[in-house]
C-alpha cells in the first residue's frame, strides 16, 4: 500500500497523523486518483477510435494490426483501472481517518484511530486484494475502526457517496441499458442534487 509505506518511511503511522498532515495525503491521494481516472477515460477513447477504424478497414492485415493495438489498449486500461481501484480504497482510508480525527478534535467519538501493525497488515492486502470490491473494503474498514453500528451516520455521509450520489449511479446505470434517455436521466440528477443541497442547508 503507496500510502501506508510512505507513512512508514518517515517513520509515522497512521494513527500519528494530525488533521492536516490526512489532509495533505488526502489531497495528495485526490489528486493521483484523478489523474488515473482521466487516463482510463482516454484510453476508453482511443480504444473506440481503433474499434471504429478496424469496422471501415477491409484489409486482413490491416485489422490484425488494429486488433492487436485494441488488445495492447486494453491491457493498459486495465493495469491502470486496478491502479485506480488502489488509489480509490487509498483515498477512503485516508478520509475515514480524518473524519475520525476532526471529529474527536470536537469531542465526539466515532471510531478509534490506534491501529496496530496488525490492522494496519489488513487493511495493506485488503486494499492489495483485487477480488475485494471498494463496498466490500468500505464495510471491513469501517468494522476495524469501529464505525460499523456505533458511526454518526451523518459524518459517515461526508466520505462516502450520499444518496444523491447514488441516485446518479442508479441513473447512469438504466441510461446504460437504455431504460431512459439522457436528457430526463439529467433533469433527476439535477434534482436530486438540488434536494441534497436544500436538505443540508436546512439542517
Amino acid at each position: 500500500m503507496a500510502i501506508i509505506d510512505r507513512i512508514f518511511n518517515r517513520k509515522k503511522t497512521l494513527s500519528q497523523l494530525d488533521r492536516a498532515e490526512l489532509r495533505r495525503e488526502e489531497i495528495l491521494l485526490s489528486k493521483q486518483r484523478d489523474k488515473l481516472f482521466q487516463r482510463v477515460q482516454e484510453t476508453v477513447l482511443t480504444k473506440q477510435k481503433i474499434f471504429s477504424q478496424g469496422a471501415q478497414q477491409k484489409t486482413p492485415e490491416l485489422r490484425k494490426a488494429l486488433a492487436q493495438e485494441f488488445e495492447l489498449k486494453t491491457q493498459e486500461q486495465v493495469m491502470v483501472a486496478r491502479e485506480l481501484t488502489l488509489r480509490s480504497k487509498e483515498l477512503l482510508t485516508i478520509s475515514r481517518l480524518r473524519m475520525i480525527r476532526e471529529n474527536q478534535g470536537r469531542g465526539r467519538s466515532l471510531g478509534r484511530l490506534n491501529l496496530t501493525d496488525k490492522d494496519v497488515a489488513k487493511m495493506s492486502q485488503w486494499i492489495e486484494d483485487d477480488g475485494i470490491t471498494q463496498d466490500m473494503y468500505q464495510q471491513r474498514l469501517d468494522m476495524l475502526l469501529d464505525q460499523g453500528a456505533t458511526a454518526d451516520k451523518d459524518a459517515v455521509n461526508g466520505s462516502v457517496i450520499s444518496s444523491a450520489g447514488q441516485e446518479l449511479m442508479d441513473l447512469w446505470s438504466r441510461m446504460d441499458r437504455g431504460v431512459i434517455q439522457s436528457d430526463k436521466a439529467f433533469e433527476q440528477a439535477d434534482l436530486a442534487a438540488r434536494r441534497r443541497v436544500g436538505e443540508g442547508s436546512a439542517e
